[in-house]
């Protein structure tokens, strides 16, 4: 998969590409037309069954092949037919092991599960990553989906929006460096801090992993990146000016200027000797993708 990230024309830009498939990157101001394009890569999650010695082999690989960044999907158990049951590594857990074992890429959940954690949990989770790794992770962050998992591990599922709206508030003050106290309906936390403090000022950037207007209204003001996810755009170059329309109205409606928002775009994509990823999947992935000027 590739993810791609990008900001508005003329200005600086950042997109990625993954190793399943998905990759994510920055893009580098080079004109109104021309982008260069960094290119991440988002490790295996439930294609099959990878051990921790071959993905420790395959980030490896991408940190010394050149890539830019490296991220993991945030889920815990799938149902789904043909397949079945499967279920992935815990995505924290990796992205601490990760920064153990390279120097240069960034990393990232794309995106975490809000509801998978109390959020002062998960900030701290998220800040003590940032350390192992010298400053390099971006908290990308959603409210979830798949019920299956929800109901499986016992994470209330009913109201995540709502839930999610709390989370964020909690999570990006505590990683911005406060001290937060906060009751709602279902946050309560009492003088929560992260010590020791991260020695990046405003801490990690955060990443929104969602074009829908309420989850946009909850976070675009704080974001530095946001995402859209392959299926979002039915895998297809033409379906994301909407979803970008959207996050630029979204910006002016709290008066940020959307060129001030570095734009992800993750692309399913596979390469021509691995035709059996198309059957996996109920989109085709893209095999030639050109970006095309913001307008």
């Amino acid at each position: 998969m590739a993810h791609l990230l990008d900001r508005a024309a003329g200005q600086r830009s950042r997109g990625s590409v993954a190793a399943n498939g998905v990759a994510l990157a920055p893009l580098a101001n080079v004109g109104v037309v021309a982008r260069s394009l960094k290119v991440g890569v988002q490790l295996p999650e439930v294609e099959r069954e990878v051990r921790w010695p071959e993905l420790a082999a395959m980030i490896r690989l991408i940190e010394d092949a050149g890539f830019d960044s490296i991220w993991v999907g945030d889920h815990l158990l799938y149902d789904r037919p043909p397949s079945g049951l499967r279920g992935p590594w815990e995505a924290w857990t990796q992205l601490a092991a990760i920064a153990a074992i390279t120097k240069r890429v960034e990393i990232g959940p794309l995106v975490a599960c809000a509801g998978f954690h109390e959020p002062a949990m998960l900030a701290k989770l998220a800040s003590t990553v940032d350390e192992v790794s010298g400053g390099r992770l971006i908290v990308g962050l959603g409210a979830g989906w798949n019920r299956t998992e929800f109901d499986a591990f016992g994470f209330p599922y009913e109201n995540r929006v709502q839930r999610f709206e709390e989370s964020f508030d909690v999570i990006r003050r505590l990683l911005a460096g406060e001290r937060v106290s906060f009751v709602g309906r279902h946050v309560a936390i009492d003088g929560a801090v992260l010590l020791p403090a991260s020695t990046r000022a405003g801490g990690p950037p955060l990443m929104i992993g969602s074009s829908r207007s309420r989850m946009l209204a909850a976070t675009i003001a704080h974001v530095t990146y946001w995402n859209a996810w392959w299926s979002d755009f039915a895998n297809d170059p033409s379906g994301i000016a909407p979803l970008r329309d959207a996050v630029d109205a979204a910006c002016r409606t709290i008066g940020r200027d959307p060129t001030t928002l570095a734009r992800t775009v993750a692309v399913l994509v596979a390469p021509l000797a691995a035709p059996s990823v198309a059957t996996t999947h109920t989109l085709r992935p893209v095999r030639d993708c050109r970006t095309r000027p913001h307008r």
